[in-house]
């Protein structure tokens, strides 16, 4: 019974894994009823089931692509009235939006194009400067107070949304790596296969095996026929 493990898809291998568990664990075999190497597969494909399924990351990036979006939304639209606001001679109160667009441009007009991280840093700093008590004068006077809440609501909310997914990261990364997983798993299988071979002529182990040696079988088939078509597809395409 010899099989190529690493072979197998990461499904195959959790399919072999799972229906040998199964098997062993089914009753109809009392030579193999609590051995420590089913214990040991059993806790190394359990692991192995948690997570090979799982993303490397978060999966919270699209959640900080949409605040990020909301966020330079917001920050444009404000840029964008000053701007034009400030081009009205005959404007009331022209001097003041002139006056905080100066602001936005001393910090960048391009902060929405920045980096998450450049932009984050940007963004504090003009909401702070457009915080102090000349400059909230001026937002009352256009009319822009609820504009200007907007926008730092939205950069708060990123800033949130960032955090978040650096932290669920991190997490992620501090588990155990999926490689190291499938490693153990493998070993735990080939200990397992390794003892069914060298016990398949002792009485009480024969049906066992051969019921076993149809599971790898069957798995072994999995990649022997996907060698088979890319190398019929590599044919074809050599022709």
């Amino acid at each position: 019974m010899k099989i190529a493990l690493t072979k197998l898809s990461t499904k195959d291998l959790a399919t072999l894994a799972q229906r040998i568990i199964s098997n062993a664990q089914s009753g109809k075999y009392p030579a193999i009823t609590n051995h420590p190497l089913i214990t040991a597969l059993q806790n190394s494909y359990t692991l192995y089931d948690q997570v090979y399924a799982k993303q490397v990351y978060s999966g919270k990036g699209k959640d900080v692509s949409t605040a990020d979006d909301e966020r330079d939304m917001a920050y444009s639209s404000l840029k964008a009235f000053l701007n034009g606001y400030r081009k009205l001679p005959s404007a009331a109160n022209r001097q003041a939006a002139e006056d905080l667009y100066a602001v936005f441009k001393k910090f960048g007009l391009d902060v929405d194009r920045l980096s998450y991280s450049s932009q984050t840093a940007q963004m504090g700093k003009l909401i702070e400067e457009l915080e102090t008590a000349e400059n909230t004068q001026k937002i009352t006077l256009l009319s822009l107070t609820a504009a200007f809440a907007e926008m730092k609501s939205k950069h708060e909310n990123f800033e949130v949304i960032f955090a978040g997914q650096a932290e669920a990261n991190a997490e992620l990364r501090q588990m155990t790596s999926a490689s190291a997983i499938r490693k153990d798993l493998e070993k735990n299988l080939k200990s397992y296969i390794n003892l069914l071979t060298a016990m398949k002529d002792v009485t009480g182990w024969e049906l066992f095996y051969n019921d076993t040696n149809e599971l790898v079988k069957a798995a072994k088939n999995s990649y022997q026929q996907k060698a088979g078509r890319e190398t019929e597809t590599g044919s074809s395409g050599n022709a």
